[in-house]
Order: C-alpha cells, then structure tokens, then sequence
C-alpha cells in the first residue's frame, strides 16, 4: 500500500467510526487534575483531537446553569461527543477506544482479558485513586462552604489550604499499592500481555504518588512496571502532559505544606 493508499484508508476509516461524521470531541478539563491527564494521554496515542475548554472551578465555572445543565454532577474531566456527555474518566478511557481505536488492542474484546482490564480499572477509580485522595485531601471535604467545594472539586484542598495530613490514612495507602504490588507480580503489564487503558490510569495515579514522594521502593514490582509504562508512552507527550503537570501538583502540595509548618 502506498503513501496516499494509506491516507484514503485511515480517512475512510474514521469516517466509518465516526458514523461520517468528522466533528471534534469537546473536553471541558484542568490540565493539572489526573483524571484530565489519563484522557489527554490516550487522546494522543488515538491521535485524536479534541476541542480543549479550561474550566476554573475556583471561580465556580462548573457551576454555571449551562454547565450542569450537561453535567449534574459538575465535575472534571467532561466530555460531549455530539451530544453524548460522559465523565468519569475511565467511562470516557473506554468510550474513546471503542469508538476511535484502530484495533482493540488498549481495550481488548476477548472477554477474559476485558474482565481484567474492568477490574484493574475499577481497582484503580474504587481503591488505589480513591485512598490517594482520601490521605491528601484535607478532611474539610466535609464541610459545605462554597470555597470547600471548589477546592474539593479538584480533588486536592490540602494544597491550597495547607489542612494537616491524616497519617492515619496513610497505611491503608500503602496497603493498595501494596496490592497493586501483588497484582504485577509476573506480568509485564497490569491487566493484558501489553499495555491497556488499564495501565494508563494506574500510571497516572502512581507518577502522582510518586511526584508526592510516596517511597515505591518496597514495591519492586510496581517500579519496574512504572518504568516500563513511562518508556511506552514517552512518544505520546507523557513527560508535557502528565509528568510535569504532576510534579506541579506536588509542588504546590509541598509549598502550601510547608507554609501551613511555619504558621
């Protein structure tokens, strides 16, 4: 085949997909919210553009009518698709292959492997992501103030606020990635023989923990499948779009942290 046979091809196929239609995906995000990353990675390997709109929670942009109108929930990441409007990132993670991958291979349809794609994905949302967020997010999530809210929204409070860590939280951390630990022993890859939708959200959720200094060397395992996640995806801008912006997030962690010691 060659050069314009190809490009015919791959111009027929998303038309395919796409039901004929070629109209760009809008994601409402913040590029710093790990959720927002685990999309724009995968966007990058489907090499699939989208329509980028910034929200600012801290001037309550979600909160807008039109915003909740699309979305009730009001959170990030958001995604319309001509007029399909998903969030939950991994719900979307699972949409964008199925409707703009060229084979299955990040989300396999063999059945047994999906299953395990499912669980790891879950995994990730229900557990490892979830006892992240439960240890570095301040207990102020449970008061009602609108700037609480806002700062909930992104899912990160104690780094604007300062709000002491709950060390008791942070064992049970430890005791998921743990798991995770226990889940790669023997696999090069989390859920299939090579790398899935499953290994992209647990490597954004561990770089994060990593960029917050969460010691991983007790987990041989989880080191040596992080390296080798980050060596796959370096082609697709991993170090712009989900390294730096974690190193941000911790950054500012650690700079309200210390401003919080010194009060």
């Amino acid at each position: 085949m060659n050069q314009t046979e190809r490009i015919v091809t791959e111009f027929v196929y998303c038309l395919l997909v796409s039901g004929g239609k070629m109209t760009t995906p809008v994601l409402y995000y913040l590029p710093p919210s790990p959720p927002c990353r685990s999309i724009l990675l995968l966007a990058k390997m489907l090499g699939l553009d989208f329509e980028l709109k910034i929200v600012n929670i801290l001037e309550g942009e979600q909160l807008k009518p039109d915003f909740v109108a699309m979305n009730p929930q009001h959170c990030l990441p958001t995604m319309n698709d001509e007029g399909l409007v998903l969030w939950e990132s991994r719900a979307i993670l699972s949409y964008l292959v199925a409707a703009y991958g060229k084979s299955d291979e990040l989300y396999p349809t063999d059945i047994r492997v999906r299953a395990l794609v499912d669980q790891r994905l879950q995994f990730d949302l229900g557990t490892l992501y979830q006892r992240l967020t439960d240890y570095y997010v301040s207990t102020l999530r449970e008061q009602q103030s609108t700037i609480n809210i806002l700062l909930f929204l992104l899912q990160f409070p104690t780094m604007f606020i300062g709000a002491p860590l709950d060390e008791g939280k942070r064992a049970r951390l430890t005791e998921a990635v743990g798991w995770l630990n226990a889940i790669l022993e023997g696999r090069e890859f989390a859920a299939a023989d090579h790398f899935t939708i499953a290994d992209l959200t647990l490597l954004v959720t561990v770089s994060q923990l990593e960029a917050f200094g969460l010691e991983l060397k007790p987990y041989k395992h989880v080191r040596s499948w992080l390296e080798r996640c980050k060596e796959h995806m370096a082609p697709y801008d991993y170090e712009e779009l989900n390294a730096s912006k974690a190193v941000m997030l911790a950054d500012m962690f650690k700079a309200k942290m210390n401003l919080a010691a010194s009060t």
